[in-house]
């Protein structure tokens, strides 16, 4: 889930959304995962230019992307949705000017705990080979585009560039996220756990392992039957509560933290022994799955005038 806020986006959003044909376009290739312009262009019986002239309106709300691969006739381009859910923020209660953002590489925790089945990667390659903990522990595991484990945590730290008279309103964070299977499994659930400097604020039972397609940016070397890409999950704390993709699902909120200029943040992912649901994590981050990202960090703040 996306959320947007800013005014720009929000038009955009909306004009993107102000046509049937682009609305019809946009359930199409979210179906299809990854279609053609022609392909397009052929399934509602309009020219390429047609085609050209809609995905330039939806590549600019950035409702969709484009990528390049090798087709039969050289280059093809192919177009994928970004997201198929948004939370449009009609209203707000801060300066949408008082926030930083930063996003951080999935490989560069500062912690873990990691139990088999377990593996890390690049884009290029394995770290070191798979079931083996150890191997978290590699220098290029901050290059690192997939990351997996049956159980266990690993923890970031957020930086935190508050000054002395900021406080903070709320913080969200996004990354995409499944389960861990043997192999790949779409009914695989697993409780999925998010704490800050240890304060447990939510869980999320992610449904499954997901491999019924490739991931969108999943390299080419990687193996058919792994894992390929998750769900783009929206975390949110603020003076409510904790919310998940926009629903309230706990009590903590911002105040409880504690939180000022000078804190540390430490964001931990995990799987416990306790799990009800014990289906193991998978975090991806660039390079990988179908949103090439890696966790996505906004701290939002309002300035306490002296």
């Amino acid at each position: 889930m996306k959320e947007l806020f800013s005014d720009d986006s929000i038009v955009s959003f909306c004009h993107a959304l102000n046509s049937k044909l682009r609305i019809d376009m946009l359930q199409y290739i979210y179906s299809n995962k990854s279609i053609s312009f022609s392909e397009l262009a052929q399934k509602f019986g309009i020219s390429k230019a047609a085609v050209t002239q809609n995905i330039k309106v939806l590549i600019d709300a950035d409702l969709i992307g484009i990528k390049t691969g090798a087709g039969k006739r050289g280059q093809k381009k192919t177009c994928f949705l970004k997201e198929n859910k948004y939370l449009v923020a009609l209203g707000h209660d801060f300066n949408t000017g008082n926030m930083y953002e930063a996003e951080i590489p999935i490989g560069q925790y500062t912690s873990y705990k990691i139990f088999p089945t377990c593996g890390i990667a690049t884009t290029n390659a394995l770290i070191g080979v798979e079931d083996d903990p150890r191997y978290f522990d590699a220098p290029s595991r901050t290059e690192a585009g997939i990351l997996w484990m049956r159980k266990g945590y690993v923890e970031y730290r957020l930086p935190n560039y508050l000054e002395e008279n900021q406080k903070p309103i709320e913080i969200q964070l996004s990354m995409e996220l499944s389960s861990e299977a043997p192999g790949i499994s779409e009914n695989w659930p697993s409780d999925i756990y998010f704490y800050l400097n240890d304060t447990e604020l939510a869980h999320w039972i992610s449904p499954g392992d997901f491999g019924d397609v490739r991931g969108i940016y999943t390299p080419e070397w990687w193996f058919d039957n792994w894992n390929q890409y998750g769900l783009l999950k929206l975390l949110s704390i603020n003076k409510r509560g904790t919310f998940i993709d926009g629903l309230l699902v706990s009590s903590v909120t911002i105040d409880m933290l504690k939180l000022s200029y000078q804190s540390e943040l430490r964001f931990r992912i995990g799987v416990p022994d306790n799990a009800a649901n014990l289906g193991g994590m998978t975090i991806y981050g660039r390079g990988f799955g179908n949103y090439n990202q890696g966790i996505k960090f906004r701290m939002i703040y309002r300035k306490d005038d002296a």
